[in-house]
């Protein structure tokens, strides 16, 4: 949950209502609590069933901020409960099914109501809206968000830290994509996502790359836009983020099939990350030349600059060191709890979201209109994300900027 859960709890507590914040390591929970008046913290794993139905049983109200993975669990102990259930997610097909249990036991499961997504739902139907009012059609949607650090900040291999579950980020990074593109829906699968992401122009001062997420077929229907020849929904990172994640699938590190040697129980002393990287790309020894050139046997690199860049950039990251890893019973879990280190928000630093919405318009009198909606929002130094509808959003300076960037008159005899 990061940066997202901390100004929630925050805020009940202020409005004076406790909050208990469960997390898988009691420690962590205990350091997030600090400093929140109503807060208090408590062991929770969510895959121990009887743990979760007992918490689930003492609150009014569930706010599952972790991995999407669990919310179907979550919502399960609270249809048992009858508690209602807050989640920022999709809803995922494990979710979808349980929709039914849901409604019997009368209670309410709200979803999708974050940044994205969430906020962009607020302001595509707001502009969807106005055009249909006034008589127009949207002949193309495009939509694009990303949550990352501040450009200052972003000094790394992946340009990118972690404000949330990493595990949540490298997953949603093996989703196959399925959008609308001029009339034809195209189908991408989770292997191939990385490589179809290109340049994306917002605003001159950012390089961002732009590439599709999940499923953008069905919100054709949701905002009632079935005149969209074109209809995508995809994520924004910093340039170069792609190829480094494209590299890490291809060695097999976002991969979560067990390997022994990494289950948390093992006996012993904890491999080193050479070792790990070693095992888990089949290189031949733990040299670093064994394990660069076994890496550039499983990818494949632009040139020799790209290469020697990322390369680097995993070096530093610590693959290739005598440092002990965390095991965490498979590559991509041990690789995540390396990553919640090497790239977590530092003091001082700040998080940064850009969402842009591009709307092409045809007029009734043939005139066409390009119409943005844009939020370009930082967060406070050492402090948390933006906060989270339109005009509530207006109290915190939350404000998506829209504009008209190009229109053309069709000719007339």
């Amino acid at each position: 949950a990061g940066f997202v859960a901390k100004p929630t709890a925050q805020d009940l507590s202020d409005a004076g209502i406790e909050v208990i914040v469960g997390c898988r390591t009691l420690t962590d929970a205990q350091a997030f609590c600090k400093g929140i008046a109503n807060a208090r913290a408590i062991h929770l794993d969510v895959k121990k069933g009887d743990l979760l139905d007992a918490e689930v049983a003492k609150v009014d109200v569930v706010i599952c901020l972790g991995p999407y993975t669990l919310h179907a669990d979550v919502i399960k102990s609270a249809v048992k409960n009858k508690r209602n259930v807050v989640t920022t997610s999709y809803v995922s097909e494990s979710m979808m099914a349980l929709e039914k249990d849901v409604k019997d036991a009368g209670i309410t499961v709200m979803n999708e109501i974050g940044l994205d997504p969430g906020i962009d739902h607020l302001y595509a139907v707001k502009t969807i809206d106005e055009v249909h009012k006034a008589g127009g059609k949207i002949t193309s949607f495009l939509s694009y968000c990303g949550g990352l650090p501040a450009p200052e900040d972003s000094g790394n291999v992946l340009g990118y830290k972690f404000s949330w579950s990493s595990r949540g980020v490298l997953l949603a990074l093996r989703n196959p994509a399925k959008y609308y593109l001029d009339g034809k829906i195209v189908e991408v699968s989770g292997p191939e996502l990385m490589g179809t992401a290109k340049p994306y122009h917002i605003y001159p001062g950012f390089a961002f790359v732009a590439y599709p997420n999940r499923d953008s077929t069905p919100y054709r229907e949701r905002y009632n836009i079935p005149e969209a020849q074109t209809v995508i929904r995809g994520t924004l990172r910093y340039g170069g983020f792609p190829e480094v994640i494209r590299v890490l699938v291809d060695i097999g590190f976002l991969s979560d099939e067990p390997m022994d040697f990494l289950a948390a129980s093992s006996a012993g002393k904890a491999p080193t990350w050479a070792e790990t990287t070693a095992k888990v790309i089949h290189a031949s020894s733990t040299s670093e030349q064994d394990l660069e050139s076994a890496i550039s046997s499983k990818t494949k690199f632009r040139n020799d600059e790209e290469k020697n860049r990322i390369l680097k950039g995993l070096r530093d990251l610590g693959l290739f060191s005598d440092q002990s890893v965390t095991p965490r019973g498979n590559p991509l879990d041990t690789l995540c709890a390396n990553l919640e280190e090497k790239l977590k928000f530092e003091k001082g630093e700040r998080d940064f979201v850009m969402l842009q919405h591009k709307f092409s318009i045809l007029w009734p009198d043939g005139s066409t209109e390009e119409r943005t909606s844009t939020l370009c929002e930082h967060g406070e130094p050492t402090s948390e994300t933006s906060r989270p509808l339109i005009e509530e959003l207006k109290k915190y300076g939350i404000e998506m900027k829209e504009k008209t960037v190009s229109i053309s008159l069709a000719e007339k005899k």
